[in-house]
């Protein structure tokens, strides 16, 4: 993603973040769950709205599409979800957009729901709510190894790219990742840190891949100690899928 483009967070309901992404007199949003938000960010900042970047079907990620279709008269790329009617360019893995000059690609990242899909450019990532600061998201459509499949394209991108997911669950999502793999003592520096964060409503994202590799549970399914705690807790293990399935349970009711 070139120097040029600035790329802020708009907050919208209780904890999402949609996307904004522009070059002093245009732009793009990710995910505009609520129209209003961005309606005034783009008049504070004086930006015209070109397009609209969509990773899957949720209403907090695609509530606004229609009242910023007829605001701006913008294109909207998503999924092959005819479900999402205000798409006007359909996309796929392996497929790439110019993005006020930047390229991004898409990764198909089914699990969470399976039409999900995650835009990745020059070290940044829009993964929607596949993965999350310390976490990912529930399985609701897909199944436990699909999601894994997912996260672990994510995690085979450059450790330097900054991931901007949809929600502020850092805290939440660090508290259980300690549960699971109490012995790491980066996650116990990352969650103070992102405490302090908070504390000055300061958000916690785009967090670093390399600290997702690092400290999130979920894209350590493969490393000793974790598979060790879920042993501890009678949880299942054996294969990768198996012990990311129990981590994913496990939080489920954590």
């Amino acid at each position: 993603m070139v120097t040029t483009l600035n790329i802020e967070p708009i907050p919208a309901f209780s904890d999402n973040y949609i996307w904004l992404l522009h070059n002093g007199t245009d732009a793009f949003v990710v995910d505009p769950g609520d129209a209003s938000p961005v309606l005034q960010a783009l008049s504070v900042r004086d930006l015209t709205l070109k397009g609209i970047l969509i990773t899957h079907h949720h209403f907090d990620h695609v509530g606004g599409i229609d009242a910023l279709k007829k605001a701006a008269q913008c294109e909207i790329w998503g999924p092959e979800n005819p479900k999402i009617t205000p798409v006007t360019h359909r996309v796929r893995e392996g497929d790439t957009l110019n993005v006020l000059g930047s390229p991004l690609h898409i990764i198909e990242v089914p699990g969470h729901t399976l039409d999900h899909i995650a835009y990745q450019g020059d070290g940044v990532l829009f993964c929607g709510d596949t993965l999350f600061a310390g976490g990912c998201g529930r399985v609701f459509e897909g199944t436990h190894p699909m999601m894994r499949k997912s996260l672990a394209k994510l995690r085979s991108l450059s450790p330097a790219t900054k991931v901007y997911c949809a929600h502020e669950y850092t805290l939440a999502n660090l508290q259980f990742a300690l549960e699971a793999d109490p012995n790491n003592a980066a996650l116990v520096e990352r969650l103070a840190y992102c405490e302090s964060l908070r504390k000055q409503n300061i958000p916690t994202v785009p967090s670093l891949l390399a600290d997702e590799i690092a400290t999130n549970p979920f894209m350590r399914w493969d490393a000793p100690d974790v598979v060790k705690k879920l042993t501890a807790e009678s949880r299942s293990v054996g294969t990768d899928d198996e012990v990311f399935a129990g981590l994913r349970l496990w939080k489920d009711t954590f």
